[in-house]
């Protein structure tokens, strides 16, 4: 009786060595899987916070850009660029065409 109980015991210290293995194993390839997911979220998430800045200087850029266009000086620009107009007591001085 001894030696069955012997092999018994030896068969059964291997199964549960076996499970531990296979339970590791799948824990490790977990860890490892986890840890792609991780540096590929992270690197979105730079990704979203550059565009996100990027975003916020524009929309800067826009408000910025609207309170120039509220003002005389922008009109004034706008008249002297696009229509030619100066004021009267203005003396405009233009490079010639030929050089």
């Amino acid at each position: 009786m001894r030696r069955g109980t012997r092999r018994r015991s030896k068969r059964n210290l291997l199964l549960i060595l076996l499970v531990v293995i296979v339970v590791v194993t799948a824990t490790c390839i977990k860890i490892v899987d986890l840890h792609g997911r991780s540096e590929t979220l992270a690197a979105t998430e730079r990704q979203l916070e550059a565009e996100i800045e990027e975003a916020k200087m524009t929309s800067e850029n826009l408000v910025n850009r609207e309170k120039y266009m509220q003002t005389k000086k922008y009109i004034e620009d706008e008249a002297k660029n696009k229509l030619g107009l100066v004021y009267p007591d203005e003396i405009v001085i233009r490079p010639s065409e030929g050089r």
